[in-house]
């Protein structure tokens, strides 16, 4: 339920959001998939959100900043078990 991700260091324009799939068996559509930036890069310069689904999450990266960065990025993520009641 917990993970790292780099991140590939293809050119990500400023104020440009990109998103992938991250596949994992211990996700459901009621948890919640934190993600930080742990190491690598520069170090609040991306803002992160997550989209559960069963089986997966999509996670997104957003570059805050007003240029261009092409960084190999680290990301932790911790699967926190959730229901809806």
């Amino acid at each position: 339920i917990t993970g790292r991700i780099t991140m590939d260091g293809a050119a990500l324009a400023g104020d440009v959001t990109v998103a992938f799939t991250l596949t994992n068996s211990a996700i459901a559509l009621t948890d919640m998939v934190m993600v930080v930036h742990e190491s690598v890069g520069t170090l609040g310069a991306y803002s992160f959100a997550s989209t559960p689904a069963a089986g997966s999450a999509v996670i997104s990266v957003h570059n805050t900043t007003a240029g261009a960065l092409s960084e190999a990025i680290i990301l932790r993520y911790a699967v926190v078990k959730s229901v809806v009641a």
